[in-house]
């Protein structure tokens, strides 16, 4: 693998712990639309300062790359791995990232994105960069890892994540399997729970219609009331996944 690709996926890791994440859907009158992840670590960079890009000859980073062309890549990696891992990985070669990195002017930025043909077939971002992190030649990343509370969101963890669309009612529900093991991963966050005292997950969500109501209180429309956006902290996340269903209703 080259070392750009390595770089890459080693600094997916980094932003599983420290970053602000927000989730962009959009949506078309069919069902279609694209999907798309941010990932800001800028704070972080900016607290670490060079020490970031110590050991690395990327110092600036601003490129386009597709899942499925690293997958070609670790191809001999990948086949190592069980049948049921190779699958999820397949499941993700639609998925493209850009990434922006400038150790000069301290700015970190990820986007993962793809097009859909169809909203109830949407993925979560989480099984995305659980399964990406596989590709480090580190052992398989686990689900309902102590280590990484995020690996408990991922599809096949400790949460369910689905997305739906139909006749004009967009849904996002998230269902936590066991309430105990959740708090576990949590609380083993311990002092590291600092780390993620001010981030946010932010929900941007845009449709084809006004919108005639959402079931979130505090929700922040856009002017043609075609777009809306609900903030949470990724605290809150973290502890009770659940907090993040959401119900869209739009306008006939």
């Amino acid at each position: 693998m080259n070392k750009f690709s390595l770089f890459v996926l080693s600094l997916i890791l980094v932003f599983f712990t420290s970053c602000q994440f927000s989730e962009n859907i959009y949506i078309n009158e069919d069902g279609s639309g694209k999907m798309e992840f941010s990932f800001d670590g800028s704070e972080l960079m900016q607290m670490a300062g060079d020490k970031m890009s110590e050991g690395s000859e990327e110092k600036e980073i601003d490129s386009t790359f597709s899942f499925k062309d690293i997958f070609e890549e670790k191809r001999d990696s990948i086949s190592k791995l069980s049948k049921e891992e190779q699958s999820k990985l397949k499941a993700l070669e639609d998925f493209s990232m850009h990434m922006l990195m400038s150790a000069e002017n301290k700015k970190m930025k990820m986007e993962l994105f793809t097009d859909f043909k169809d909203a109830n077939e949407l993925r979560d971002m989480f099984t995305a960069l659980n399964s990406a992190s596989n590709l480090q030649g580190k052992g398989t990343s686990k689900l309902n890892d102590p280590n990484n509370p995020f690996s408990s969101m991922a599809t096949g963890g400790n949460t369910d994540l689905k997305y739906s669309y139909n006749n004009g009612v967009f849904k996002r529900t998230v269902k936590v399997k066991d309430a105990e093991l959740q708090k576990q991963v949590t609380d083993s966050l311990g002092p590291a729970a600092m780390m993620f005292a001010n981030s946010k997950y932010k929900l941007n969500y845009h449709f084809p219609r006004k919108i005639k109501s959402v079931s979130k209180e505090g929700a922040l429309f856009s002017e043609d009331r075609k777009s809306v956006t609900v903030e949470y902290g990724l605290i809150e996340y973290m502890k009770d996944p659940e907090v993040m269903n959401l119900e869209v209703v739009l306008e006939d």
